[in-house]
């Protein structure tokens, strides 16, 4: 159950990226299920990552991925999630980055505190963390949308942190056992889990 949830939470930014950057809005409260994930760097089981944060737009999109209705499939959704695979990838064999990246998130954390998530300076500074340490180790994903939506600062930094709250869904899903072989090898289990997670069933 627990890799279905990080496989989720990395779906539901990547969904995050797709619509803010085509509508330049999101479903707020899917936002920040899983960008205080990002937040949670010692939790005690896994699901204390995204404890009470609603993930059933992300375990929906692991259905319709892994699932075997092909007409379902989003492109532009796999390539983000193949994109971020490969950075989280990097991002495992780079202690040096991964302890700069706990350091950072300790001062956001210290920030939230003060100003709340909802903040614009703390969703800059978690958009700098994608920005300086994540973005360089590989090919940068190229997000699609609108202009005019991309190019408001405010936009960008919600497409950085829900590109970080990816990672960060993904670091949980190394930490479970989880790797590319089983997005093939295990899709039906894992879609299995994700229907039996969905808070409100299809």
């Amino acid at each position: 159950m627990s890799r279905a949830m990080a496989l989720a939470a990395c779906a539901q930014a990547v969904s995050l990226v797709q619509k803010i950057a085509r509508q330049g809005s999101c479903d707020m409260d899917d936002f920040y299920a899983v960008v205080k994930g990002v937040l949670v760097t010692n939790p005690q089981v896994p699901a204390d990552v995204y404890a009470g944060g609603n993930l059933d737009t992300g375990y929906r999109l692991v259905i319709e991925l892994l699932g075997d209705t092909s007409s379902r499939k989003d492109p532009e959704l796999t390539r983000y999630l193949i994109g971020l695979l490969a950075l989280e990838r990097r991002l495992a064999k780079r202690r040096d980055v991964l302890a700069l990246m706990g350091e950072r998130i300790e001062q956001v954390k210290r920030q939230v505190s003060h100003y709340g998530i909802e903040d614009e300076k703390v969703l800059n500074n978690l958009a700098d963390i994608y920005v300086e340490l994540i973005s360089p180790l590989g090919a940068r994903i190229q997000v699609a949308g609108s202009p005019i939506h991309l190019q408001q600062s405010l936009n960008q930094h919600r497409v950085r942190a829900a590109l970080l709250a990816g990672i960060r869904a993904l670091v949980l899903w190394r930490q479970l056992g989880g790797n590319r072989w089983q997005l093939l090898l295990k899709r039906r289990a894992l879609v299995d889990e994700a229907r039996q997670s969905l808070r409100s069933p299809q």
